[in-house]
């Protein structure tokens, strides 16, 4: 495996705008008020996953989330994703998933699992 460690993160911070939810509603044909939908923070994770921590070539196999309280438009949104376990044998890395606004309060929380074995 590569350089991964135990407690190893990546953050990406950003403020979802009333236009990004209009455009996901156009999209899902969904109707909601001004709070930021689960797919939309999940989708900071998967970013995150792809580009930062593993990196490019990471398989996405699993993703567990939970939503403690609403996110909403106009609230500047922080991802994380952390190593909780490593796995070489089967290039498996688990993840803790966070994302929390401005003042720290968890919006959404949970864990994945990824497959690291074409991480370039």
């Amino acid at each position: 495996m590569q350089n991964f460690q135990l407690g190893q993160r990546a953050t990406i911070t950003r403020t979802f705008t009333a236009n990004d939810l209009h455009e996901y509603r156009a999209l899902a044909g969904a109707m909601m008020d001004d709070v930021i939908p689960g797919p939309l923070l999940g989708g900071m994770f998967s970013f995150l996953l792809g580009t930062e921590l593993p990196g490019r070539g990471t398989n996405y196999l699993k993703q567990k989330l939970a939503f403690p309280a609403p996110a909403r438009v106009g609230e500047s949104i922080t991802a994380t994703v952390e190593i909780t376990r490593l796995r070489p044998d089967k290039d498996l890395v688990n993840l803790r998933t966070t994302c929390a606004n401005a003042r720290g309060e968890i919006v959404c929380e949970g864990e994945a699992l990824v497959l690291v074995k074409d991480v370039a």
